[in-house]
């Protein structure tokens, strides 16, 4: 969908539609760590172990990376205030499903539902806030999005552990299901008043076209190997923090939920602080700093502090994490003006198929090699992440952006 809004470099003020944009990000967001926090009583009801039971955050990312080039291209044609709509629509019902489950199966095809509901919100989100904002303010307004995001796990993973306690992890699934599902029709109602209604002018032919475009630029080789490689280091660890906590005697699932919520705080003091960062230390230097930070992080998890030090652990790991990857989101931003949607779907696409490949890759490294080794190795790759990034992603042209004079490299 391609939207006629008038931009100048020198606008101050980002367009009102970008507040509905970040409140869909937020509640598609609200489920995508809810489970972490409650899945060894997961675990425990259908008699699986840890590393069975992570298997279902991994069919959620398997889900949401293969429908990203499906759901993208439906976007670039149909409109992405409408697909985000009824993607947001099913994941809420999806989750109801999910609490509703009596056995390992249907619990897990629940998640592969979400997965899919999921899947259509936050990259075509990011899609739609580049199409509304030049390419200077570009990274400014995505970390509003992000915000949205964020604060959504940030709720999500820490109500879910509080709900948990209470109302187990079928009364997790049942309220946020409930709360998506209406902020769905909250939605709906703010998009019919942005303007956002005009009709689509891609076709089959043209998103061909855009898939070539998408390739031919070098930078997307970097930008699809690195979030990869950061869904597979990063958020693969993600589903295994609560069963470190137990192995601390830590059994509370507030407290794993407040852990794990650490990753979110630390995502929005990016986007509190992106606009302050992003001058003094240029782009490279955000991608060097950040994957750096996340090193220290991962390091620091493999010693076992205590369970106040590790929310601090995730809190810094969440700001360095969002430090590289909100630099990659934007570059993927720029790979394509007419199948922006698209380059954001296949962004999607490696970065979940890291999150895919992660808890696999953990839980093997984990039972054979110990949590020092294999998060230590983590460590070293992120590291190396960010110095290949900084020296090898640089602003491009997109192919199609010819006599454009809103699109600037």
């Amino acid at each position: 969908m391609h939207q006629t809004v008038q931009r100048t470099p020198h606008d101050q003020g980002l367009p009102a539609a970008i507040n509905i944009i970040a409140l869909t990000s937020f509640a598609a967001s609200l489920s995508a760590r809810a489970l972490d926090p409650v899945l060894p009583h997961v675990a425990d009801e259908f008699s699986i172990s840890i590393a069975t039971a992570a298997s279902f955050a991994s069919a959620f990312a398997l889900t949401y990376a293969l429908v990203q080039p499906v759901l993208g291209a439906a976007a670039d044609l149909f409109g992405k205030a409408r697909l985000m709509i009824g993607c947001l629509a099913l994941l809420g019902v999806a989750s109801i499903l999910g609490a509703l489950s009596n056995s390992f199966l249907l619990f897990f095809a629940t998640r592969i539902l979400a997965g899919i509901g999921s899947g259509g919100v936050f990259p075509v989100a990011l899609g739609l806030t580049s199409d509304l904002v030049a390419p200077d303010k570009r990274q400014v307004a995505i970390g509003r999005t992000l915000a949205g995001s964020m604060t959504g796990n940030l709720l999500g993973a820490s109500v879910s552990g509080l709900i948990g306690d209470f109302l187990g992890w079928r009364g997790v699934l049942a309220v946020l299901g409930a709360l998506v599902l209406l902020a769905s029709m909250v939605v709906a109602a703010g998009f019919r008043g942005a303007a956002l209604t005009h009709p689509p002018k891609t076709n089959l032919s043209s998103l061909k076209q855009g898939y070539r475009t998408i390739f031919s630029n070098p930078n997307a080789r970097i930008c699809f190997s690195a979030v990869f490689i950061e869904g597979c280091c990063v958020l693969g660890l993600f589903p295994f923090i609560a069963a470190f906590l137990m192995d601390l005697g830590v059994t509370s699932l507030s407290i794993a939920g407040i852990v794990i919520a650490g990753f979110a705080v630390g995502g929005l003091f990016y986007t509190l602080t992106v606009s302050h960062f992003l001058p003094r230390l240029g782009v490279k230097g955000m991608m060097i700093a950040g994957a750096s930070l996340v090193a220290l992080q991962l390091v620091a998890l493999a010693f076992g502090p205590g369970w106040k030090i590790q929310f601090l652990n995730l809190l810094a790991m969440g700001w360095g994490f969002y430090m590289i990857h909100g630099c990659l989101q934007v570059f993927a931003s720029e790979l394509s003006v007419e199948a922006r949607a698209t380059a954001m779907a296949l962004h999607s696409f490696f970065f979940f198929m890291g999150q895919t490949a992660g808890p696999i890759a953990y839980g093997f490294g984990l039972q054979h090699a110990g949590k020092l080794p294999v998060l230590s190795t983590a460590a070293a790759i992120m590291v190396v992440l960010g110095l290949i990034c900084a020296r090898l992603l640089r602003p491009r042209t997109p192919a199609d952006a010819a006599g454009r004079p809103d699109v600037r490299p």
